[in-house]
C-alpha cells in the first residue's frame, strides 16, 4: 500500500480536525442547553466535565491507549493562563445559556474572529484585508439588530456571553502558540487543561456555595433517565469537543477554529428556532441573524482565500502520528 505524500497527509488531517471540531461544537450547545434547563449549576457541571476528561486521558496513558507524555512542571506553568482563559470561557458560555436563546448566543459568539483579529493585530501580525475588516463589521452590526428584536433580551445573559468572547479568544491564540512552542499534541494540552483546572473549579464551586448541594441534587436528578442521558452526553462530547478544539488549533490556526465556529453556527441558528424553545421571532431578531450570518460567511470565505495563498505550516500532531 502506498504511503500519502506529507502534504496530503497535512491536508487531510487539518481538513478532519475543522470538521471534527465543527461538529462536536455544534453538538455541544443543543447539549449543554438542555443539561441546563434541568440543572442549573454550570460549574459544578464543568468541574465534572474537567474532572472526567483527566481521569480518561490518566488512564489511557497506563494502558498505552495514548502517547501522551506525563506532567511536567515547567510545561504547566506556561500553560495555567491556557486553562485559565479556558474554563473562564466555559463557565461564563454556560452562564449566559441559562437567559439567552440558542441563535442569540450563536450571534454573539460570532464576534470572536473580531476579538482575534484585534489581538492579532495588537500582538503586531499586522492590518486584516478589507473584505475581512467589512465582513466582520457586517457580523457585529447584525448581533446589534439582533438583539433589538429579542422580546427575551437577558442583559445578565448578554454580559455573560460577550464575556466569554474575550476569554476564548485569549486561550485560542495561547493554545496555538503553547503547542507551536512547546511541541505538544492536542492530547497533552486537553490533559494539562483538565488538571490544572480542577483545583480552581473546585475551589469555586466552594467558594460560591454551590457545593455540596450542587453535587447532591445532581445524584438525584441521575435517577431520571432521560437526565442521565444527557449528562453522560455532555460529559463524552465536553471531551470529545476540547479534544477537536485543541486539535484544529494546533494543526491550523486560532484563526480557522474561530472560522470553523463561525460556520457551524449557520446549522446551530436554523436548529435554535426550532429546538429546546426559548425564541420568540421578530422581524428584527431574524434580520439581524441573517445579517450576522452572511457577515460570518463572508469572513470565512476571505479567510480561506487569504490562507490559500499561504505555504502549509508543519504541526507536531502529525509529526507526532508517524512516530
Amino acid at each position: 500500500m502506498e504511503k500519502l505524500p506529507d502534504a496530503e497527509v497535512s491536508s487531510i488531517l487539518s481538513l478532519s480536525a475543522a470538521l471534527s471540531y465543527g461538529a462536536a461544537s455544534m453538538a455541544m450547545v443543543f447539549i449543554n442547553k438542555a443539561v441546563l434547563m434541568e440543572y442549573s449549576h454550570s460549574m459544578t457541571l464543568l468541574t465534572v466535565q474537567q474532572l472526567a476528561t483527566a481521569l480518561l486521558i490518566h488512564v489511557g496513558r497506563r494502558l498505552g491507549y495514548t502517547r501522551s507524555r506525563g506532567l511536567e512542571m515547567s510545561i504547566a506553568k506556561k500553560l495555567l493562563p491556557v486553562s485559565l482563559f479556558y474554563n473562564a470561557n466555559v463557565a461564563f458560555a454556560l452562564a449566559s445559556l441559562k437567559g439567552v436563546n440558542i441563535p442569540m448566543y450563536i450571534a454573539i459568539k460570532r464576534l470572536t474572529p473580531l476579538a482575534v483579529l484585534i489581538a492579532g493585530f495588537v500582538s503586531g501580525k499586522g492590518k486584516p484585508t478589507i473584505q475581512v475588516s467589512l465582513s466582520v463589521i457586517l457580523t457585529a452590526g447584525g448581533v446589534v439588530i439582533a438583539a433589538l428584536g429579542d422580546f427575551s433580551f437577558d442583559f445578565f445573559g448578554y454580559s455573560m456571553a460577550l464575556t466569554s468572547v474575550f476569554f476564548q479568544t485569549m486561550y485560542l491564540v495561547l493554545v496555538e502558540k503553547s503547542g507551536a512552542e512547546d511541541g505538544l499534541s492536542s492530547v497533552e494540552i486537553m490533559y494539562y487543561n483538565s488538571f490544572l483546572s480542577l483545583p480552581v473549579l473546585m475551589f469555586l464551586i466552594v467558594a460560591t456555595g454551590e457545593f455540596p448541594n450542587s453535587l447532591l441534587l445532581l445524584i438525584a436528578k441521575s435517577n431520571s433517565f432521560y437526565f442521565l442521558v444527557i449528562l453522560i452526553l455532555s460529559f463524552v462530547m465536553g471531551i470529545v469537543l476540547n479534544y477537536t478544539m485543541f486539535l484544529c488549533t494546533i494543526v491550523n490556526s486560532a484563526l480557522t477554529t474561530t472560522i470553523v465556529g463561525v460556520l457551524k453556527g449557520v446549522g446551530s441558528t436554523t436548529l435554535g428556532f426550532v429546538l429546546l424553545g426559548g425564541v420568540q421571532v421578530h422581524f428584527l431578531n431574524v434580520t439581524g441573524l441573517v445579517i450576522n450570518t452572511a457577515g460570518g460567511v463572508w469572513y470565512s470565505f476571505a479567510k480561506y482565500q487569504q490562507r490559500k495563498s499561504k505555504p502549509p505550516k508543519r504541526i507536531s500532531d502529525v509529526e507526532a502520528h508517524r512516530k
